[in-house]
């Protein structure tokens, strides 16, 4: 796996910088050299675990940028990193394929540059669309976007673009271009925003026509941005990054209003707006969906005994495992000390075999709660599989069911009879 990054700087000061705020900040693993000789022996010792680098463009056995230049042709992805600007020489190394050109300026300058480095480590797994009737341009935009790690797909026309996005439904971005036969960009993003909201995809316009209209055209059809053809590539990847991550901020925000604040599993609201669509679905296909309730065993003799704190980390050890052993269905925390459980595709006895087994791996952990105090927590469960009129039915079902498991005793699990 290609999880290390190469940094080579020859300022004793700057490298500290560099170190410190890689330890801060960077996703990845820090190797460092401070002269080309020792950043070749770095290269290839650790070649195949190597992702990208950020390289000074002068040092002392490299002042003319020889470094830079000799990872490129390996076509190893460089950050350069350099202690004045020139146009020309910019202009020179962003024709060569370097992935950014960052002036030491201050300390923002390098963090930037640690930042550059975790982007391209996410755009791996980003899926983007490009959409343009233009071979020569369509190719150069998609090697501008595989420069930065982005996983590519490519379409002529509305048309195209519209049946890649139906097999690829996880695509993020699409970048397209106004003027294409059959079916244009302003149709194409009509099209797309009647089955795809802003809050799930990036739609970027393109035109090589002049007239601001244009944009403001793209934009009021729900498009979110704007690029006037030709553009500059570094404005290009502001545009894709900003994009990107403006909606990524919001799918964190999105996530942590959908997570329990205690345990970080999903809440009660986020399990019935999944599990309504998991309901519908089973009842489309004609497919099993089962529903659990669990509780935790005299629970509150433990609050009592050991205290409140004691009881928020045997709840947040339980959510743990929970998600550990179960965390491939729906799992939630929809209580003080419920959670809930969605599973599709498994008839009653099997979710009742599957949550028994978690109840024995509980069973058999030892939780710390202080200093003095262990303990060992049990839980009961209920299980339905009968698909009622909604999942909020079925969780009262599943509670009914845990009912019958408290009064028989506890520390069972009973399903549907």
């Amino acid at each position: 796996m290609k999880n290390k990054v190469l940094i080579v700087e020859d300022s004793s000061v700057i490298l500290k910088i560099l170190k410190h705020i890689s330890k801060q900040s960077l996703d990845l693993e820090p190797i460092f050299a401070t002269s080309m000789a020792e950043a070749q022996t770095l290269y290839q010792k650790h070649k195949e675990e190597l992702f990208a680098g950020i390289i000074d463009l002068a040092l002392p056995d490299a002042p003319n940028g020889e470094l830079v230049n000799y990872l490129l042709e390996e076509n190893f992805p460089v950050v350069v990193l350099t202690g004045s600007y020139n146009e020309e020489r910019r202009a020179s190394l962003v024709k060569q394929g370097v992935v950014d050109y960052v002036v030491k300026e201050s300390r923002y300058s390098y963090r930037y540059a640690i930042n550059m480095i975790n982007r391209l480590f996410k755009n791996q797994k980003i899926e983007v669309l490009v959409v343009e009737d233009s071979k020569q341009y369509r190719k150069h935009i998609v090697r501008l976007l595989v420069a930065h790690k982005y996983k590519v797909f490519e379409a002529e026309n509305g048309i195209q673009a519209m049946d890649v996005i139906k097999h690829h439904p996880n695509i993020m971005m699409v970048i397209t271009d106004y003027d294409m036969p059959e079916m244009d960009g302003f149709e194409l993003v009509q099209a797309i925003r009647r089955q795809h909201e802003k809050s799930n995809m990036i739609i970027i316009g393109l035109s090589g026509e002049d007239g601001g209209l244009l944009s403001i055209k793209f934009i009021k059809n729900g498009a979110d941005d704007f690029l006037n053809k030709p553009f500059q590539q570094e404005e290009f990847y502001c545009r894709i990054t900003n994009n990107i991550e403006s909606l990524e901020q919001l799918h964190k925000i999105q996530d942590q209003a959908n997570r329990d604040y205690l345990t970080s599993l999903y809440n009660r609201r986020y399990l019935c707006e999944q599990g309504e669509i998991l309901l519908k679905h089973a009842k489309d296909t004609n497919t099993e969906l089962a529903v659990a309730s669990i509780n935790l065993d005299f629970f509150k003799s433990l609050n009592e005994e050991y205290g409140h704190e004691a009881g928020d980390e045997v709840i947040r050890f339980f959510a743990q495992e929970m998600e550990s052993i179960l965390g491939r269905f729906l799992v939630a925390r929809t209580g003080g000390v419920e959670f809930s459980l969605v599973v599709p595709g498994l008839a009653n006895e099997k979710v009742i075999s599957l949550v028994d087994g978690f109840k024995q791996h509980i069973a058999g952990k030892i939780i710390d709660v202080n200093e003095e105090d262990i303990l060992r927590i049990s839980f009961s469960a209920g299980v339905t599989n009968i698909k009622l009129n909604n999942i909020n039915e079925m969780l009262n079902a599943a509670d009914e069911h845990l009912q019958r498991a408290k009064e028989a005793g506890r520390n069972m699990v009973t399903g549907d009879e």
